[in-house]
């Protein structure tokens, strides 16, 4: 626990740096890949280096990244709209993502990235409906949860990959389940 109160130090600002930079450029690739018959759908890469945080440092770390990439994207991409629906969804996704992971302790990152995803999916649908008024883009929420259930599973075997593949002594601090450290 004391180890909140301490400043960060420079290894874990510079990887959160780098984690937020990566999501910056998947986001604005993935901008750029058009999905067929689902116009406006993204795959979600950039969700790669936000769960990454979460995993490695906590949910704080998770939402700066999300902020990062997110302002950033929408920014460069010249598309303030996008700020709206990706930030929205992008921190409500992230903090179901950890709730899960705190109830859930022995929950698959695989179980935890389709989850996030459906919800990141369903986020951006209620915001649109919001903003518009009209609830008949509802709809349109079956083929956006199976897309999200799609790239949750490819994200979730990236992120898993990855954790397997880096060695834990990079990152500052493991908020990883035990069994999950070796």
């Amino acid at each position: 626990m004391n180890d909140r109160k301490k400043p960060p130090t420079a290894k874990k600002i510079a990887l959160l740096g780098i984690l937020a930079g990566l999501g910056l450029v998947a986001f604005l690739l993935e901008s750029l890949i058009p999905i067929p018959f689902l116009p406006g759908a993204k795959l979600g890469f950039a969700n790669i280096f936000s769960m990454l945080a979460m995993l490695w440092y906590g949910l704080p770390e998770a939402l700066a990244v999300v902020l990062v990439r997110t302002l950033l994207g929408s920014l460069f991409a010249g598309n303030v709209s996008m700020l709206l629906y990706s930030l929205t969804a992008g921190v409500v996704s992230a903090c179901v993502s950890r709730l899960l992971l705190f109830a859930l302790p022995h929950v698959s990152f695989l179980c935890i990235s389709v989850a996030g995803a459906v919800v990141h999916n369903l986020v951006q649908l209620l915001v649109y409906c919001g903003l518009t008024g009209t609830m008949l883009l509802f709809v349109y929420s079956p083929y956006l949860c199976l897309m999200g259930m799609g790239a949750g599973v490819v994200i979730g075997l990236v992120v898993t990959g990855t954790i397997k593949a880096l060695p834990a002594r990079v990152f500052a601090r493991q908020s990883l389940p035990k069994e999950e450290n070796k």
